[in-house]
């Protein structure tokens, strides 16, 4: 893509502070992935960026320094991060989730006013929060679970920042529909992938030249680790009385002792841990399996499988957000055995299985266009500070908030901050 992505000189010679929740690793999370692509899009307008974290960096960090983004490392609850921010006076600060705007978002008002702030919520964690609560009690998931204490959070947050940026289409409804969230404050930025191109297609394997079943995901993740539980439990043995010498090959980063205790060769049940190549884990699987029970944002495990022409079986919290309106080519099953009946049936029709990795490809083009998404996210920048004067002021509740906030938030930063002094 060319750096001229919109035609005006509003970014030019511009500054990005972005204050991420944990360092990027994309081969490790979705969020990961999802970092890297709002990067890629500033550095087509030339933006100066700076990512800055008080999370330690881990050996699988992505190296920023690599695609000319400046490291920098912050504390919480500490007076440092004034001096940083004001010196470096970015034109727009992001803030990666609602607890990094919580914890330096009042800092940033303070020190550099004039800067356009920018949540990315990642996902809902209210929305993940409430459907786990709801999932461990065994109840049916309502507004009492979704109105729950870290949605207080979360959507002051969204109110306190110029514009959010929502992941899912789905969350983009509840924000507007439950929690009364005003449209203006709040943009629909999915994942932004490359197109697929047909010629790629033949160079994955065919069906025959695949084999076994796969999952994917980070196991920090809950909803992650209890899908491989409920796979180990439940799902797998429908599948294997069907398809007895089937295999199923799992694969996530950080996996627990709790995880690899799963292992067991003679049920075909395989924990493969972390992998440095998603696309050929993917490539030599003919289905993937994606029994998430409770979660939030968009799945990227859908997205590997997709890319990599792997059909999936998927329960609807999973396929939420990912597919628009839902046709007979997505494999959505929320009951386990016909969860398992899906899969076997997929694993061995090629004609259906053909079907639905034709889908997945036109889903990944369709829904996630990279160009498209991009223009959108730096022309409704451009017009948010455009107008950002008018857009505060017409914010009262982020106003009123903001108020009461950075004073209870500063003052117990500023107690934490003297407390840490005097222990030292």
């Amino acid at each position: 893509m060319e750096s001229n992505l919109l035609g005006f000189d509003f970014f030019m010679h511009k500054k990005l502070l972005i204050i991420g929740y944990v360092w990027p690793e994309p081969k490790s999370s979705a969020a990961g992935s999802r970092m890297l692509q709002l990067i890629e899009t500033f550095q087509y307008r030339d933006y100066k960026i700076t990512f800055a974290s008080p999370s330690t960096k881990s050996d699988r960090a992505f190296n920023l320094e690599s695609i000319d983004v400046e490291e920098s490392a912050i504390a919480l609850n500490d007076s440092g991060f004034d001096d940083f921010v004001k010196t470096f006076n970015p034109d727009i600060v992001l803030f990666d989730r609602f607890m990094m705007e919580e914890q330096f978002g009042w800092r940033v008002a303070e020190q550099c006013p004039d800067a356009l702030r920018i949540l990315d919520t990642e996902d809902l964690h209210s929305l993940r929060k409430g459907r786990h609560q709801a999932f461990k009690e065994g109840n049916p998931f309502d507004t009492g679970y979704l109105f729950n204490d870290i949605a207080k959070r979360e959507i002051a947050s969204i109110y306190r920042s110029d514009l959010s940026l929502i992941i899912s289409e789905a969350e983009m409804e509840m924000l507007k529909t439950q929690f009364k969230v005003d449209e203006s404050l709040l943009l629909y930025i999915p994942f932004m992938l490359d197109k697929l191109f047909e010629g790629a297609f033949e160079n994955f394997p065919e069906f025959e030249k695949r084999h076994h079943f796969t999952t994917i995901g980070n196991f920090l993740h809950d909803p992650n680790y209890d899908a491989v539980l409920y796979l180990k439990e439940t799902i797998w043995p429908l599948i294997r009385k069907q398809l007895p010498k089937a295999e199923l090959h799992i694969y996530g980063a950080y996996a627990s002792q709790k995880v690899n205790q799963l292992h067991n060769p003679k049920e075909g049940f395989l924990v493969k841990g972390f992998t440095e190549d998603v696309n050929t884990v993917m490539q030599q699987a003919r289905v993937c399996l994606a029994p998430i029970r409770f979660g939030a944002g968009l799945k990227g495990k859908l997205v590997d499988a997709m890319q990599n022409g792997t059909p999936c079986v998927m329960t609807s919290v999973a396929a939420e957000g990912m597919f628009g309106v839902i046709n007979e080519h997505n494999a959505i099953e929320d009951d386990p055995q016909e969860f398992a009946d899906t899969a076997v049936k997929l694993y061995g029709n090629k004609t259906l299985w053909k079907d639905q990795q034709e889908s997945g490809f036109n889903n990944i083009n369709d829904r996630f266009n990279k160009t498209y998404y991009q223009k959108k996210l730096l022309a409704c920048i451009e017009k948010t500070n455009q107008q950002i004067n008018k857009k505060r002021l017409n914010n009262f509740t982020g106003q009123m908030l903001q108020h009461h906030i950075m004073q209870s938030t500063k003052y117990m930063s500023r107690w934490i901050e003297e407390k840490n002094k005097s222990n030292e």
